[in-house]
């Protein structure tokens, strides 16, 4: 089959097609007699993991090291486990980020709506920052500041 039939059966581009190619995640097809590439079923197959593998998130990088130790006859269960272990570990710190600068972004939201707007006089200073400042300030040891 073409590039734009296998692009079609995987959901993909013949530009990415091309790309997983020029960096060995995709194996060069065969040739017709008229230059055009030419792919197999297992094409296909293999085009359909690497999407399947980017949407648990690996990486390209992470999915090429899958395939190579299968490409190796290799049991590749255990590194990938490992490699979505990682990334769950990685989701688990972005979340507890996200929930902390929503805390704060909350409680400065919560102070923003009990202040007087024509209170706010200094012309380099929003109050509602200032005071978030002043107060982050207010709750670090002296040491820190």
């Amino acid at each position: 089959m073409k590039i734009g039939e296998l692009g079609e059966q995987c959901g993909v581009t013949a530009k990415t097609i091309r790309y997983y190619e020029s960096i060995g995640l995709l194996a060069e097809p065969a040739r017709t007699a008229s230059g055009y590439r030419d792919y197999g079923d297992a094409a296909v197959e293999r085009l359909r993991f690497i999407r399947d593998a980017q949407a648990t998130g690996l990486t390209l990088a992470e999915i090429a090291s899958v395939l190579e130790l299968k490409g190796s006859g290799l049991r590749s269960c255990a590194h990938t486990s490992a490699l979505i272990d990682a990334h769950l570990r990685s989701i688990d710190a972005q979340i507890e980020q996200l929930s902390a600068a929503r805390r704060e972004l909350a409680a400065l939201a919560s102070r923003a709506k009990g202040l007087d707007p024509k209170s706010c006089t200094d012309p380099n200073r929003c109050q509602v920052i200032a005071l978030a400042h002043d107060q982050q300030l207010a709750d670090q040891p002296l040491a820190e500041q």
